[in-house]
């Protein structure tokens, strides 16, 4: 495997990063300047200098091995997770190194759990480069590189599918470049989108455009202590519902349905199955929560149910209550909720849609060959045979994601996590929900927790955004021979 080859890639994604960098110094810079405006710019510039070094002394390649694009995909979510820490560290305050860190790697694997526990006493400058770390990450670090790179032919499609979650390849019927552009349309259109709506329901521009680049990464991150609590606002809540529920779906699946393609969003089983399951959620949520007289009306608790629930199984994560006092059924669906997750092709994580389903098809399909031994039952999703290799796969990444959401509760409870809390932390950070139950709940944080349980959860979000396996392979030693 040629090392300088992914180094040079690497320092691609270097540069996108020290130009979010330098956009964020310049937001400080317009705010006063601000505290941050000298680390962002600083940070910014060393990070330009670690991209463009591999750029100058490495010769270009245009062809890549399936090695070196695993490494290069991996190796640039590592490395740049890395790069995020500089303004963090160079700005101080509650920013140690293990801090420093976990913020890093919660905005880039867009998970939003955080550390700091007065978010509003952050620089406008360090708070747009906190957003701006969760919008890159949502589309994919890889993603940005390759819009501007040249063709790469077979290359760029290896990358690609890296990226790409391993279940929402076959939705794609274009081009690499075109599936880049495409993903990259959709992404900053419901960011657009999402930000003059917001303006409009009575946020200012900055928070706006903040809360929606939040949104549609379906990160969580929020420029509030008390996240969009801090609003009451039901406007700014129902924007912030479809925001984080659209960002849930494919983006193939909405650019197709816009255009008017008869693959859209309204034919897909998956999505139907996703919009069937954020309103039964929410419903009985609403109704254990108005039944248990958490609010005063059956309509103030469909609007908290509603907004929690699609916030978690959209992995965003923002906060409107306090879940940790809400009954144990509701807590249960929200526990739910974060497992499961959105679609394939989305800014979310977890399990997946799509996974759900298939695994469902293949307990009926199991059930019927028990009654008819001799019988072919093949499973289909959305109308398409599903292969063996296919299955398998998909059967061995929930098998392993539940193994990896034990592990973590072991760690958790192991360094002093009570149960609860220890649970929805390993079961937020895998999948890249953010907030959790118990000490970690929708308006508490990760402040508290030991470095050890810091570190063991950032482990968690890294698995969780690159599905497991892309990461896992960087431990196989024979697979580099």
């Amino acid at each position: 495997m040629r090392f300088h080859v992914v180094i040079r890639y690497i320092g691609l994604v270097l540069l996108i990063f020290a130009s979010f960098m330098l956009l964020s110094a310049g937001i400080a810079w317009w705010s006063g300047p601000d505290s941050s405006y000298y680390p962002l710019l600083l940070s910014a510039l060393l990070t330009g200098l670690l991209g463009l070094f591999p750029l100058i002394f490495v010769k270009r390649t245009e062809q890549i091995n399936s090695k070196e694009g695993y490494c290069i995909v991996v190796g640039s979510w590592l490395v740049a997770c890395i790069v995020g820490m500089f303004p963090y560290l160079m700005w101080g305050g509650e920013f140690t190194l293990i801090n420093a860190w976990f913020e890093s790697v919660s905005g880039l694997t867009t998970t939003g759990a955080s550390i700091l526990t007065d978010i509003e006493a952050l620089p406008r400058g360090l708070l747009f480069w906190r957003m701006s770390s969760a919008w890159v990450g949502g589309i994919g670090v890889v993603m940005f590189a390759l819009l501007i790179l040249p063709s790469m032919g077979r290359s760029k499609k290896m990358l690609s599918n890296v990226e790409l979650s391993a279940v929402s390849h076959d939705d794609y019927h274009y081009r690499t470049q075109r599936i880049v552009q495409i993903l990259l349309l959709v992404y900053v259109g419901l960011t657009v989108i999402s930000t003059l709506l917001l303006k409009f329901s009575g946020m200012n521009w900055y928070d706006a455009l903040t809360h929606a680049m939040s949104a549609s990464s379906t990160c969580g991150f929020s420029t509030k202590n008390l996240s969009i609590a801090y609003f009451n606002s039901p406007l700014i809540e129902a924007v912030l519902i479809c925001t984080m529920a659209t960002a849930g779906i494919h983006f193939g699946l909405i650019y197709a349905t816009l255009i008017g393609n008869r693959d859209n969003v309204w034919r897909s089983e998956v999505t139907r199955t996703y919009f069937a399951f954020l309103g039964g959620g929410a419903l009985m949520i609403a109704i254990s929560l108005w039944i248990a007289n958490i609010y005063p009306d059956f309509l103030s608790s469909l609007r908290h149910g509603l907004f929690q629930f699609v916030a978690l199984t959209s992995t965003t994560g923002f906060a409107t209550a306090d879940t940790n006092l809400w009954p144990s059924f509701a807590i249960i669906l929200l526990v739910f909720a974060s497992i499961v997750c959105a679609c394939a092709g989305s800014t979310s994580g977890g399990l997946k849609m799509n996974r759900l389903i298939l695994a469902f098809k293949m307990l009926v399909a199991r059930l019927k060959r028990q009654q008819h031994p001799n019988a072919i039952i093949r499973v289909r999703v959305d109308g398409v045979l599903q292969e063996d290799e296919v299955v398998h796969t998909a059967m061995i990444f929930i098998v392993t994601y539940f193994m990896l959401m034990l592990l973590g509760t072991i760690i958790n409870t192991l360094f002093g996590a009570d149960l609860l809390t220890g649970f929805s932390a390993s079961v937020a950070c895998l999948g890249n929900v953010g907030p959790g139950f118990g000490e970690v709940g929708s308006m508490n944080n990760y402040a508290a927790q030991p470095a050890v349980l810091k570190f063991s959860g950032t482990l968690l979000m890294l698995f969780g955004r690159l599905e497991i396996f892309g990461l896992v392979q960087l431990f196989f030693i024979k697979w580099w021979r």
